[in-house]
């Protein structure tokens, strides 16, 4: 049994933050209902497509139903508002008042239900002055300071390469609604939990907020390397890269042992971690003219050798292939709606050993519809009697 069993959760979202929040209750085995337009969520057409179905789109809605409801439509709008009364939690991704005109908000809902948990999830928050602008993820990297810290020192700015601002709103929701469910369930009482992309990236930039509370001073791009540790990048080697997190003195030594230069320990530019990261410049030049002798295999091995941690600089294909994700069955094949084989990443925890793999394909649009409406009938049928 996973630990969502049992919960059902009605899914107003489209694109990425919110539905990726609904992907993580549906791995841990909540019933998760989407509703869609009747044009569908926009990321159904999000390439890459695989004859017509959208890979991007499988990737994030796995373990779903799907339903459409044209919430225009009054009768639809009267089964969206039977389908969420009939949910333990709600989430949603429209702008802030867009539910509130459809009859669906927080406020609304909780009059009949009040042990609701409702999250909105948006790019700024459901109040302030901001509060009804719209926001992709990369708007939101560049508001939030993350490209001021991303790319190298005298390079153009650079958005993290995956989209960290959807991924940890959705992340937050998840977390929020099921601390929040916990807390209905033992006094009846919901909560409407308002989770926006710019709060999210500023909740996990700790590090970045950390150096400018402390001195005043803004953060800056750095490349690879770290603002108040060092050698903590990736170096250049004889045939490519590898990364290297030497950030004690302890693996600070371990590290100069490798390579065989331990009278790097002595230099009083590098005694501590704070002084190799003011003179970090320095520190590369002299570590690569000795990298430069090996291949990063062997750097691997002898730094591994010594407890240094370190690691190659894989591409996708690369760690996808790497025995440590083969051991852990972190990829799963999938059959989409349309017949095509493909494969996905799943779930990356276990819960009691169990992996949290695909039990549903991803939804053909509205697949489901029929079959919700049917059990919401039958549930009120059985609350008159």
């Amino acid at each position: 049994m996973l630990p969502l069993q049992g919960v059902r959760v009605a899914e107003f979202c489209q694109v990425l933050a919110g539905p990726f929040a609904g992907c993580l209750l549906a791995d841990m085995g909540a019933d998760v209902i989407k509703v869609e337009s009747p044009e569908g969520d926009l990321m159904r057409q999000w390439p890459p497509i695989l004859e017509g179905y959208s890979q991007y789109f499988a990737s994030v809605n796995r373990n779903k139903r799907s339903v459409v409801f044209d919430l225009k439509n009054e009768s639809d709008r009267a089964a969206a508002r039977q389908l969420a009364l009939s949910a333990d939690i709600v989430l949603e991704n429209f702008r802030p008042g867009v539910m509130a005109r459809f009859g669906l908000d927080y406020a609304t809902l909780a009059l009949d239900h009040p042990a609701l948990v409702y999250c909105s999830v948006s790019a700024f928050g459901q109040t302030g002055p901001r509060a009804t602008e719209g926001g992709f993820d990369m708007t939101v990297q560049a508001m939030s300071g993350v490209m001021s810290v991303t790319g190298d020192k005298d390079g153009r700015p650079a958005k993290c390469g995956i989209p960290i601002a959807d991924f940890s709103a959705g992340l937050y929701a998840a977390f929020s609604v099921t601390a929040a469910l916990h807390k209905a369930r033992a006094t009846g009482q919901g909560d409407h939990v308002d989770v926006s992309m710019l709060g999210s990236m500023l909740g996990i930039a700790n590090l970045q907020t950390s150096e400018l509370f402390a001195t005043g001073r803004d953060p800056v791009r750095l490349g690879s390397a770290h603002p108040l540790n060092a050698p903590y990048a990736a170096f250049c080697c004889r045939d490519g890269y590898f990364a290297l997190a030497a950030g004690t003195n302890k693996l600070w030594t371990g590290a100069c042992a490798a390579i065989g230069r331990d009278d790097l320990t002595l230099d009083t530019r590098y005694t501590s971690p704070t002084l190799r990261a003011k003179n970090q410049d320095a520190l590369r030049e002299q570590l690569e003219a000795e990298f430069v002798k090996y291949d990063a295999c062997d750097l691997l091995e002898r730094m591994n050798a010594n407890g240094v941690p370190c690691a190659p600089l894989y591409s996708y294909s690369q760690v996808l292939a790497d025995p440590q994700v083969q051991h852990m069955q972190w990829v799963e094949d999938i059959t989409l709606p349309n017949g095509v084989a493909s494969k996905t990443v799943i779930s990356p925890q276990r819960v009691s050993g169990q992996r949290l793999g695909v039990r549903q394909a991803p939804p053909a649009l509205g697949a489901h519809t029929q079959q919700v409406i049917a059990e919401l009938k039958t549930a009120s049928t059985k609350a008159a009697t």
